[in-house]
C-alpha cells in the first residue's frame, strides 16, 4: 500500500515536472494526471511489483502499458496534442519508472532486514516455530533465539536488547516469579512482549493450530463474523450483489467454456460434488467440468501436478480459475460467500479432522470462492498442505474485516490475471 501511494505521488510529480518543462504551465490533479497514476499503479499490481520479491522487470511491463496506453490514445484521436509521445509521455513514464524503482528497491531493502525475535515456549511450540520460520519464501528470515519455558529465567538475565523486535510467549510456556519479573522489567524498557499467537498473526499473517488451545479460543477476541451481526449483514448484501453482476458478465465466457468441453469428449459440461459448508452442513458445489468423466472411477483423491484426469481444455479453465465460475450460483443460493475457506470434500475431512487440530473452527463461517489461503499459500492437495491453509483461514476467522475481503478480492484478480496458484505442488 504504501509503495502504490508512493507511485501515485511520483506519477503525479513526474506529470506536472514534465509539463511544466515542455509547456511552461503546471496542471496539478487533471483528468489525465489522475487516469496515468491509476494505469500505473493497476499495472504494476498486476504484475506483482507490490509483492515482497524485488522485481524489477515488473517495471518495464508498467512502463509499456501506460505508454503503449498513451501512444493508442495520442493516435486514435489526439493528434494535435502537444503531449507527444517522444517529448512528453515516454519522459514523463520513464522519471516515474526511475522513482518507483527506487522506492520499491528501498522498500524491498527494509522489509528484508531480519527482524530479531525471542520465542519462550514448550519443546512442541518451539518446533512449531521453527518449522513455520523455514516455511517463509519471500520474506527474511527471522533471527529466532528459541528458549525453553524451564530456562526462560536464566536465558532472560543475559540477552542482548539492542536491535531486539520483542518477545513472544507460548501459553503453554510456564514461568516461574523471575522470569516474570525480568519481562516486567523489559517491558519497562521498551521491549514489546506478545503472546506466541499474536506473535504469529503479527509476523507469519496466520495462525498454526497448534499454538494455540480450546481454553484460548473460547476466550479469544475477534471471530466478529458471527450472524446477526451488521458485517455478517454487509458481507451477505455484497455477496448477492457482486455474485448476480459476475454471472451476468461472465455469461458469455462460460458459454464459450461449455461449448469446448463438449466439443472435446462429449461428455458433460457441468459436474457437480458434496462439499462441507457452514457448521458441517454438507452442499452440492457446481464446476465446469475439466477431468474425464471417467477421473474417479477409483474413488476420491488428491489433485496432482501433471494430473492426467485433467483434460486439454480443462488444463486452462483451471488456470484461469474459469471452472469455479458456476459457484457463483452457490453464492446467490447462500451455500458459499465470496470470500471465506474453500469447502473440503466430506471424504477428505475426516482424515484432516483426525490429523490437524482445531480443523473444523473453519466451519465457523461460510466457504468461499476464494480466501486468505489462496492468495497467500500456494495451490496444494495434501494433509500437510491443508494444515498450512488451515492456519491463515485461522488468520481470516480472528481478523476478518470488510478491508481484508477487499484485499483478498485484488489479489485474487491479480492472480487470475497472471494464470497463477492454480496447480499443485510436485
Amino acid at each position: 500500500m504504501a509503495l502504490a501511494a508512493f507511485d501515485l505521488a511520483a506519477v503525479c510529480i513526474s506529470y506536472n515536472l514534465i509539463y511544466w518543462t515542455q509547456l511552461g504551465a503546471v496542471p496539478g490533479l487533471s483528468g489525465s494526471v489522475i487516469a496515468l497514476a491509476l494505469l500505473w499503479v493497476l499495472s504494476s499490481y498486476l504484475v506483482g511489483r507490490y509483492s515482497r520479491l524485488f522485481r524489477p522487470s515488473g517495471t518495464v511491463v508498467a512502463l509499456f502499458v501506460v505508454t503503449g496506453t498513451a501512444a493508442a490514445l495520442q493516435w486514435g484521436g489526439q493528434i494535435n496534442d502537444p503531449r507527444t509521445l517522444p517529448s512528453f509521455a515516454l519522459p514523463t513514464a520513464l522519471l516515474t519508472a526511475l522513482l518507483s524503482l527506487a522506492a520499491q528497491w528501498q522498500a524491498h531493502h527494509w522489509h528484508h532486514t531480519p527482524e530479531r525475535w525471542i520465542v519462550i515456549g514448550t519443546g512442541d511450540e518451539l518446533d512449531v516455530v521453527r518449522k513455520e520460520n523455514l516455511r517463509e519464501q519471500e520474506r527474511a528470515p527471522l533471527q529466532l533465539q528459541l528458549i525453553a519455558h524451564a530456562a526462560a529465567a536464566e536465558s532472560l538475565q543475559q540477552i542482548n536488547t539492542n536491535d531486539l523486535t520483542g518477545i513472544a510467549i507460548g501459553e503453554q510456556a510456564q514461568l516461574n516469579e523471575r522470569a516474570l519479573e525480568r519481562l516486567l522489567a523489559l517491558r519497562r524498557q521498551g521491549v514489546s512482549v506478545l503472546a506466541l499467537v499474536n506473535w504469529a498473526e503479527q509476523v507469519l499473517q496466520r495462525v498454526p493450530p497448534e499454538l494455540f488451545s480450546n481454553h484460548w479460543l473460547a476466550q479469544a477476541e475477534g471471530f466478529a463474523l458471527q450472524p446477526d451481526r451488521l458485517g455478517w449483514r454487509i458481507k451477505r448484501l455484497g455477496d448477492l450483489l457482486v455474485a448476480a453482476l459476475l454471472l451476468v458478465i461472465s455469461a458469455p465466457v462460460v458459454a464459450l467454456a461449455a461449448a469446448l468441453i463438449k466439443l472435446e469428449d462429449g461428455g458433460p459440461v457441468v459436474f457437480s460434488q458434496i462439499r462441507t459448508g457452514i457448521y458441517g452442513e454438507t452442499f452440492r458445489l457446481s464446476k465446469l467440468r475439466s477431468m474425464r468423466t471417467d477421473a474417479e472411477r477409483h474413488g476420491a483423491r488428491w489433485a496432482s501436478r501433471g494430473d492426467p484426469r485433467i483434460t486439454r481444455v480443462g488444463y486452462w479453465l483451471r488456470r484461469l480459475r474459469i471452472d469455479e465460475l458456476p459457484q457463483l450460483w452457490n453464492v446467490i443460493k447462500g451455500d458459499m460467500s465470496l470470500i471465506g475457506p474453500r469447502p473440503e470434500r466430506p471424504e477428505f475431512e475426516d482424515e484432516l479432522e483426525a490429523k490437524i487440530p482445531h480443523y473444523r473452527i473453519r466451519h465457523w463461517i461460510r466457504p468461499g470462492l476464494s480466501g486468505w489461503a489462496q492468495v497467500c499459500h500456494p495451490y496444494g492437495a495434501s494433509v500437510d498442505d491443508s494444515r498450512s491453509k488451515l492456519s491463515y483461514d485461522l488468520y481470516y476467522l480472528r481478523n476478518f474485516s470488510l478491508p481484508l475481503d477487499l484485499l483478498i478480492l485484488l489479489k485474487t484478480i491479480r492472480l487470475v490475471s497472471r494464470a497463477a496458484g492454480s496447480q499443485p505442488h510436485a
